[in-house]
């Protein structure tokens, strides 16, 4: 099942829209991670009578946020964020797992051509390391196991990975319904077009676990015209996605991902506010938009809409959304929230078997575990993306029956872990209503026009929205970039008029 990956590491992908504004980076001094989170859940209702701010934005995940910092760094101050949550991250979320560390139990990795992120990790003086992959992989199937070194791939098809490679590029990562073969591709699962390939039955289980990760699907309900679009995103190389060795499972972050949007909160002040769902947004098309918070109502003349199109569901506008807006938010499909563990163990024991801390199990609960200690390695840590049907719901439950399927792949010492932590996004987080948006076949080329284009002063943004790598980190840090621009652009006309 292992195969060579491709010797090609150049990147051509798409440079960041938005040029460095002039100035630094507002900063709070001597303001600690606690402290400046704490600062900013101190809201004040509403705004002042009669206040009108510039710009609101709405989320305070890593798209939010990174607008927010690039706003301080033109030298606008006349903006607030809004965030549902009791903390700032959006969809990545540290667990503390005790000695100083922590491990992601939402988005956590990068790799190459990701070059926003980076580029914001870098300027946030967060460290990053690569994923450890070194040594073989367990595949479970039943009471049988096999150890393979899969050499930092998932071990799919390499020349069936080629064709797809091929495909992608006549579809725009940020815009596949413009391809010029988009109405016949979008017709297409991705599983359409695996039945048609002859694919061993042994390989199957590595398609499944792959496109299941990679698009939060599935191969079945996954849509062929997306999936290229994804691929096009790696500079069209399909093993640029899917693998671990030099791709965007490739790189983790010292203190894990939602650091990143703690330090850039720690920036802002109370112009953060913590706990603040919106609950109506009135006046969408007039000069002076209203937004209905739990914490008092808000003026403004542009807002940012920092959230996934499935979670606007959960705002009553007014007037309605255009028709093709509105449906595209309706349609956007909600069932991926994922469902994600990690298993704490005094030590990496497996990595003294030369094993890499990887299971893929066919017909179980696990759809993929992986070694995600810290980047010292004095804590073992295995993290797993589970299958809800397939695994209790109970707390206890679920880390007696993951830490069997561990024994039968690395022995007893995986009966002894010192800590568990069961992140199931769709129980305990209703604003993330989905982590990964698992988009079915015949959706572009019905809704994807609705996408980008602003609805009055709302200017849609969020990961999804990106022109590359979307559904990713790196896709909401691009979008956070040019949403700011082109709310200070419409500010700029808007002061011409």
């Amino acid at each position: 099942m292992a195969r060579k990956q491709s010797s090609d590491t150049a990147i051509n992908t798409q440079r960041r829209k938005l040029l460095k504004f002039a100035g630094a980076s507002a900063a709070v001094g001597g303001l600690g991670l606690s402290a400046g989170l704490a600062r900013a859940s101190e809201a004040l209702s509403g705004s002042a009578p009669g206040e009108v701010l510039d710009i609101a934005i709405i989320g305070a995940g890593l798209s939010g946020l990174t607008s927010a910092r690039d706003l301080q760094r033109a030298g606008c101050e006349s903006f607030v964020v809004l965030e549902a949550r009791d903390r700032v991250g959006g969809r990545t979320l540290n667990y503390d797992v005790g000695h100083g560390e922590v491990s992601d139990v939402g988005g956590q990795w990068i790799g190459p051509g990701q070059t926003a992120v980076a580029d914001l990790a870098r300027e946030l003086e967060v460290d990053t390391f690569p994923s450890y992959y070194e040594g073989k992989t367990v595949m479970l199937g039943g009471d049988g196991q096999l150890a393979i070194d899969l050499e930092g791939t998932f071990g799919t098809d390499h020349a069936l990975g080629e064709q797809l490679s091929e495909l992608s590029r006549d579809v725009p990562s940020g815009a596949p319904w413009t391809s010029p073969r988009a109405e016949e591709l979008d017709k297409l699962s991705v599983g359409d077009w695996l039945a048609k390939q002859d694919i061993k039955p042994e390989d199957k289980p590595g398609w499944d676990g792959s496109i299941a990760l990679t698009g939060g699907a599935l191969p079945a309900k996954m849509g062929l015209l997306h999936f290229l679009s994804m691929i096009n995103s790696a500079n069209s190389d399909y093993f640029k996605l899917d693998a671990i060795k030099d791709s965007a499972q490739g790189t983790r972050f010292v203190g894990g991902a939602q650091l990143l949007s703690i330090k850039m909160a720690e920036e802002l002040g109370d112009k953060l506010r913590l706990s603040c769902p919106v609950r109506k947004i009135s006046n969408w098309d007039s000069d002076v938009v209203t937004l209905h918070t739990d914490q008092g109502t808000i003026r403004t003349r542009q807002v940012i809409m920092a959230l996934s199109p499935p979670l606007c569901q959960q705002i009553d506008f007014s007037p309605a959304l255009p028709a093709n807006r509105a449906a595209l938010q309706r349609a956007w499909p909600a069932h991926s929230p994922a469902r994600k563990t990690a298993m704490v163990y005094s030590r990496p024991f497996w990595r003294e078997k030369g094993l890499n801390g990887h299971i893929f199990q066919v017909n179980g609960p696990i759809i993929w575990a992986y070694d995600n200690s810290p980047v010292n390695g004095e804590v073992g840590v295995i993290n797993a993306f589970v299958s809800n049907a397939n695994l209790p719901s109970d707390h206890n439950q679920a880390k007696r029956a993951l830490a069997e399927i561990y024994a039968q792949a690395w022995g007893d010492a995986a009966l002894r872990p010192v800590a568990y932590h069961d992140q199931d996004w769709g129980k305990v987080d209703p604003w993330t209503i989905t982590c990964i948006s698992a988009i079915p076949p015949g959706f572009w080329t019905t809704h994807g026009e609705a996408l980008n284009p602003p609805s009055g002063n709302l200017i849609w943004s969020g990961t999804e929205t990106a022109d590359i790598w979307a559904g990713y980190m790196d896709g909401a840090v691009r979008s956070g970039h040019q949403s700011a621009l082109e709310a200070l652009n419409a500010l700029r006309l808007r002061s011409r008029s």
